[in-house]
């Protein structure tokens, strides 16, 4: 494949501005990152800051009922909550080996700018984080922890008020604040390198998942599940299994509110090829190219893109990519909660949903892994609304 690309899909399409600090971080990815010293480096945050290595859980309960064997892989347990600490860790202490002194970011659950304060805290850097407002107020928790860590929290009130937005608004910024700053993109998804150098901090996921399976089972798993909005969990725990054949691979899209006519998140089901921050991918967009809306029930799936790769891996027919809509979620949601003992996050919950309501598409007495990407607590008030408790 050509540099940045994965078939058709990725590339750089961002202003002249903006190609200072993207090659400055393509030379840093090729001379700092496979050093020594900043594996080491990196290593020991992962472990003896984050957690890692995350376990894999049996679920024995659910198993019964489904008649197969059904697995999580823990990313809810890391510090902060959920897989983006893996990603912020990574960038902000590349950063840091680049000479930066502050770190910007977008977020829309709140997971990835709780996990960039996080990191810029422990790494002695300043924190900026853009967030739609709407997710403000759907996340509140989480901007009350980001500010608790040191970060300035700046809502965005301009377009649909969500992550699109928070991304538009954290790229114009970074082409003011070059010279010391690090934009810490959070999913495998914008302009090169960003795919390339997330997918890098996420694939810990898969490499551990992969080795845990054949230590538990004496045997690689034979379906991996894990949810898709940008898709930097998914590309995290794929990407080490995309070269075993015998693994099926399933990636699960928000799908709204399941109604006739209801927004959506579902970008490689129901989009087209265009082009959206800086790159070239499935969006949701109208027939003259205007981006449309998404809507989920979960922030961090509410994107009308997804990263380059996915729409490869999905052209190329190596991943299946389903869609959930927001009811199966809330409804998997509650099942993980009171068969298992584990509250995961809405994102999670649609790659849980997809096992339990297509239960007859998986072969009884498989294995089925579930990348469980995050934790629940920051949606509490939004499952408070929505489910009885």
């Amino acid at each position: 494949m050509k540099k940045g690309y994965f078939g058709d899909f990725g590339g750089c399409f961002v202003p002249e501005l903006l190609m200072p600090p993207l090659m400055e971080l393509e030379q840093a990815m090729k001379g700092i990152l496979p050093s020594a010293a900043f594996q080491t480096e990196l290593n020991d945050l992962l472990k003896n800051y984050a957690g890692r290595e995350t376990p894999i859980t049996f679920c024995p309960a659910l198993s019964r009922e489904l008649g197969f064997d059904l697995w999580l892989k823990r990313e809810d347990l890391l510090h902060t909550g959920a897989h983006k600490i893996n990603n912020t860790l990574g960038q902000a202490l590349l950063a840091r080996y680049m000479g930066k002194k502050i770190l910007i970011a977008e977020t829309g659950a709140g997971q990835h700018g709780v996990a960039t304060a996080a990191a810029a805290a422990r790494l002695g850097l300043s924190c900026v984080v853009y967030m739609g407002a709407e997710d403000v107020e759907r996340q509140s928790a989480n901007v009350r922890r980001m500010r608790l860590l040191g970060a300035e929290v700046r809502p965005i009130e301009s377009g649909s008020r969500t992550l699109k937005d928070a991304i538009n608004a954290a790229l114009r910024a970074w082409i003011s604040m070059q010279a010391d700053t690090h934009y810490c993109f959070g999913t495998a998804a914008g302009p090169y390198p960003f795919p390339d150098l997330v997918r890098e901090f996420q694939s810990v996921i898969g490499r551990e998942a992969r080795v845990q399976m054949l230590e538990r089972t004496g045997r690689l798993p034979d379906h991996v599940v894990a949810a898709v909005g940008g898709g930097s969990n998914a590309i995290g725990m794929f990407a080490p299994f995309v070269q075993d054949e015998g693994v099926r691979l399933i990636g699960v899209e928000a799908g709204g509110s399941g109604e006739p006519g209801c927004l959506n998140s579902a970008a490689i089901n129901r989009g087209r090829p265009g082009v959206l921050h800086g790159e070239y991918t499935m969006l949701l967009q109208t027939d003259d190219g205007q981006i449309m809306p998404s809507g989920s029930i979960s922030a961090g799936l509410d994107y009308p893109g997804v990263g380059p790769e996915h729409a490869w891996l999905n052209a190329v027919g190596r991943v299946k990519y389903e869609v959930v809509c927001d009811s199966e979620a809330l409804a998997a949601f509650q099942k993980l909660c009171r068969a298992e003992g584990i509250l995961p996050a809405l994102e999670s919950s649609h790659a849980l949903a997809y096992v339990l309501e297509h239960r007859e598409s998986f072969t009884p007495g498989s294995t089925v892994l579930v990348n469980l990407s995050g934790r629940g607590d920051k949606d509490m008030d939004i499952i408070e609304k929505a489910l009885p408790l």
